[in-house]
């Protein structure tokens, strides 16, 4: 196991995170799978006061096991709020759930809005309880995590008021790549949410990406392209089972520089999708954002490119799915609610006929409805 600073915290964490959210099934398997991540080296869990019966789990799982307190490293989230009180509250009980007497570090857990944002910077908000908790001993750093747009994730990192950030980025969605900068300029930590799933359900590719990524498997190269990038602290991992944990962990010491051979690789990737998608390739330029209808083109074309470049689809139809089903976590509406009003198509240098893409998109990637998991 390879371990990094995590930027100005200089907490050391390991290369891979545990993620808790999937470890509900029962507090027997929580137990187990917790006790293999910290036997194979992961020294950072990470939990959500909004995640089940997780902190919990976690909590019960850490006086059984006892290992010493400072030789692990603890996150857990709290949702924005505009009330202190409240913050201050639900901190208490995350504490309580968990059996600790601190945090190392604690997240506003989806500055997805601007309204979020601005909930952040009022100073009688949450951040006024995270920075009492903080002088207080309860909590070592604050950072926060998002889903939200690249602008609004650099305004949040912009602010300095954090200390790290949980954000997606992957090889197949890399538009967040400027965040990382500025986050590494400002010394933060980065933490990089569920690259295997959220990245692309690299555990079971398609056929088609196993080929194409040969002699590689596509969630080798994944991890590869993020853990190569020392802006990058650490990534999450949120396996069901100590089962789950064996696969990303061959590649927990894979930290060197991208080789030829992969870089090689993700050329070949790269030149088949343009080379599939041709002249209905979206390069992801967001300029024909805002949509009147508050359709998320961009996203959608990502998941149609995906789709028929490399036979992503039942990705596709996973993040699809999400769409007016997720609220602020995933925004936008679906392909199918264009009304042909024409106000992205000037705005698309490549001359993409942009209806016909999203409903195309709809046709493809509808699929059906399913429960979040925490729900």
């Amino acid at each position: 196991m390879r371990y990094r600073r995590f930027g100005k915290t200089n907490l050391n964490f390991s290369v891979f995170s545990l993620g808790t959210m999937r470890c509900l099934a029962s507090e027997t398997q929580a137990l187990a799978t917790i006790k293999a991540a910290l036997e194979s080296g992961i020294n950072h869990l990470e939990t959500a006061s909004s995640y089940g019966k997780s902190e919990e789990y976690l909590g019960n799982a850490l006086a059984k096991i006892l290992v010493p307190r400072n030789q692990i490293h603890i996150t857990t989230k709290l949702p924005p709020t505009l009330d202190a009180e409240e913050t201050k509250d639900l901190l208490l009980r995350s504490l309580n759930r968990l059996g600790l007497e601190y945090l190392d570090c604690v997240a506003i857990h989806g500055i997805n809005t601007r309204e979020h944002l601005a909930w952040v910077q009022d100073s009688d908000g949450c951040m006024k309880a995270l920075k009492s908790a903080r002088a207080e001993g309860k909590i070592g750093h604050i950072g926060f995590s998002t889903h939200g747009s690249l602008e609004l994730i650099l305004a949040a990192i912009a602010t300095d008021l954090f200390d790290f950030v949980n954000l997606h980025y992957y090889y197949f969605f890399a538009r967040n790549q400027i965040a990382v900068e500025l986050a590494a300029k400002k010394d933060m930590g980065v933490f990089i949410i569920s690259p295997a799933d959220k990245g692309g359900l690299l555990y079971t590719p398609p056929e088609l990406l196993k080929e194409l990524s040969h002699p590689f498997l596509p969630l080798e190269l994944n991890y590869r392209f993020l853990l190569s990038d020392r802006r990058i602290t650490t990534l999450s991992v949120g396996p069901a089972s100590p089962e789950e944990l064996k696969q990303p962990l061959e590649y927990c010491d894979r930290d060197e520089f991208l080789n030829e051979a992969e870089i090689n690789a993700f050329q070949n990737l790269e030149n088949h999708l343009k080379t599939t998608l041709k002249e209905n390739f979206c390069n992801q330029c967001y300029q024909c954002l805002p949509c009147p209808e508050k359709i998320n083109i961009p996203e959608i074309l990502r998941l149609r490119n995906l789709a028929v470049g490399f036979d992503m689809t039942k990705y596709g139809q996973y993040r699809y799915r999400m769409f007016e089903n997720a609220g602020h976590w995933f925004w936008g509406k679906k392909g199918d609610r264009c009304t042909d009003c024409g106000d992205c198509l000037p705005k698309c240098p490549q001359n993409l006929d942009i209806p016909t893409l999203l409903r195309d998109s709809h046709d493809r990637l509808k699929g059906s409805a399913r429960r979040r998991l925490w729900s």
